[in-house]
Formats: C-alpha cells, sequence, structure tokens
C-alpha cells in the first residue's frame, strides 16, 4: 500500500551512482514503451536515479519500493514535482507484487551513504553508534543481538561467507571472549577496534579499514540480504513487460556474482552487458563511494515464464 507517514523534513541527503549509466539505456526503449509506462523502483532510497527519469521521460510514472522511513521521506520531498506520476510503497522488494507489468526495474542495493553518515544507524565504524546496522530500524535482530546469539563457529563462518574475511576465526574469538569477559560492545567504535586488533600490527592502515569486511558480513545477515536479492532477481522478471529493462547496481562481490548468474541463466532474460559497467575517474573523484558500483542489465524476453527459468 502507498505509504502515509511520510514527512519532508528528513535531513536525508544521497548522491546516487552511475545516474548516466541508468538513464541511456531507459532512453533507449523503444519509444512505445516509454509512452505511459511504468517504472518500479525496488530500492527508492533519496529518489536519485527515479527523479532522473522522471525528469527526461515525462510519460513515465513510478512506483518507489523502500523499507527505510527515512529514506522514503527524502523521497517524498525530493519527487513531489512529478505529483500524482509516484507512488512510494513503505516495503521490502520482497514483499511486493506489482498491479501491472513495468518498462522497467532498477534496484541500486548497499547502505546509502547517509544511512553510513548517521551514527545511530550503526552501520559505519567511522562514526561511533549503536550496534543495529537494520535497514528498517523498527523490525529485526540487531548487530549487536545478532553477535550475541551466534556461536564462535557460527559467528566465524558468517565473516568468513558473508565477509570474505581471511581472519574469520581469530575475529569471531576475540568478539565472544570481549562479550563473555566484558559484556556487550558500548558502540560500532569498540567492535572495530576489536576486529582490528586481530591484524598484525602493519596491516592496520590500509586503504580498507581491517573491520570492513566484518561490518559488511554483520549488515548483510542483520537484514538477510543475499537472500533477499535471490528472491528479488527470481521475481523482479515476472514484473516486466516483453523487452523492459532490469538494471541492479551492486557494490560487492557476493552481490555482483548472484546477479550475474541470473542474467546469464535466466531463460526470460536477454543479458546486456557481458561485462558490468563501472563509475568513470570523474565521478569516483566526486563521490568515492561509486568506486566498487557495478551496474549490469537484462532484458525480459517475450513469451518466457518462471517456470521457463528454473
Amino acid at each position: 500500500m502507498p505509504d502515509s507517514s511520510i514527512n519532508s523534513d528528513s535531513g536525508f541527503k544521497h548522491l546516487s551512482v552511475m545516474e548516466d549509466a541508468v538513464s541511456q539505456p531507459v532512453a533507449a526503449l523503444p519509444a512505445e514503451l516509454l509512452v505511459g509506462g511504468l517504472i518500479i523502483d525496488a530500492t527508492l532510497g533519496g529518489g536519485g536515479h527515479s527523479a532522473l527519469l522522471l525528469e527526461r521521460h515525462p510519460d513515465l510514472r513510478l512506483i518507489g519500493l523502500d523499507q527505510d522511513p527515512t529514506a522514503r521521506a527524502a523521497a517524498a520531498e525530493r519527487l513531489a514535482l512529478f505529483g500524482d506520476r509516484v507512488t512510494i510503497v513503505a516495503t521490502n522488494f520482497v514483499d511486493f507484487s506489482p498491479a501491472e507489468p513495468a518498462v522497467v526495474v532498477m534496484a541500486d542495493l548497499g547502505v546509502s551513504s547517509p544511512q553510513l553518515d548517521v551514527a545511530q544507524r550503526g552501520f559505519s565504524f567511522r562514526l561511533d553508534g549503536p550496534l543495529d546496522m537494520r535497514m528498517n530500524p523498527q523490525v529485526g535482530e540487531t548487530a549487536a543481538e545478532l553477535i550475541g546469539r551466534l556461536e564462535e563457529t557460527e559467528l566465524a563462518d558468517l565473516i568468513y561467507a558473508y565477509g570474505e574475511e581471511r581472519l574469520s576465526r581469530r575475529i569471531a574469538r576475540r568478539i565472544k571472549h570481549d562479550l563473555a569477559e566484558q559484556g556487550p560492545y558500548a558502540g560500532t567504535a569498540a567492535l572495530a577496534y576489536a576486529v582490528a586488533g586481530c591484524y598484525p600490527p602493519k596491516a592496520r592502515h590500509g586503504r580498507i579499514h581491517p573491520a570492513t569486511r566484518t561490518f559488511q558480513a554483520l549488515r548483510i545477515a542483520v537484514n538477510n540480504e543475499l537472500d533477499a536479492l535471490d528472491r528479488f532477481l527470481q521475481k523482479a522478471p515476472d514484473w516486466l513487460v516483453p523487452g523492459g529493462l532490469l538494471a541492479v547496481i551492486s557494490f560487492h562481490s557476493l552481490e555482483d556474482r548472484r546477479v550475474k548468474t541470473a542474467f546469464l541463466r535466466d531463460q526470460r532474460l536477454e543479458r546486456l552487458t557481458r561485462k558490468p559497467l563501472v563509475a568513470s575517474e570523474m565521478e569516483i573523484a566526486a563521490n568515492p563511494r561509486s568506486r566498487s558500483a557495478k551496474c549490469r542489465f537484462a532484458r525480459r524476453l517475450p513469451q518466457a515464464t518462471t517456470a521457463d527459468a528454473l
């Protein structure tokens, strides 16, 4: 259902990545698809990509999905000038089913800049805050609760699988020891300090902070991100009209591998990008977080069903 709890005073300021990469394939769609067609933005965020497409294609309409109330508020403010062309829905894309097919379905995965920059959300070790990491701060288990509940071996396996962290067992051992001896961590900074201490001194000051992979792993687990992505990739082709465009921007290899495989193997789709598009050096200089972004596209083929994809 449309979101009725929008507050425009959000403070949510986000710079969308790879706007040109997204907009160019949409502009190349057949003209008949762009007249009265529907965009489904499965990860609306601050509404940057959607605003760009609505501005360039005045006949398109938008359904934007997001489970984060702060993001929805920001998107409502940014997209207000498009009036009734825009519907914002408070939901995770996994729980959504459209009433009509779309000409474009897009998803920009990962954590937005405002989520990283607000300490209270607990996503970042750069700003000390509670160990939360939930995309929807009103639902589910926090990162603090997760590391408290898991046994050491389970925690090590999680950090290795979702963070690709080679020191996962040492890190899990340190975390469980700290929790047993000192109780819960005071916040993200304390956890990041403990993880960094598991690295040799010379490895603690590289370009990537030692806690990066562990924080990624915990965030993915807290939000069930990879399972949600797998379900989205299974459902999204059926949201499209024949010839419609599916665009996914990912930010780490675990996501990108899933997108690549789905676009290659799904019989409902024609892969359009053999290699992912990446941000230009100019964009990276202006927005360093775009450095890890990878964008892939696929086209919906006619007369293929979900059963054909299995």
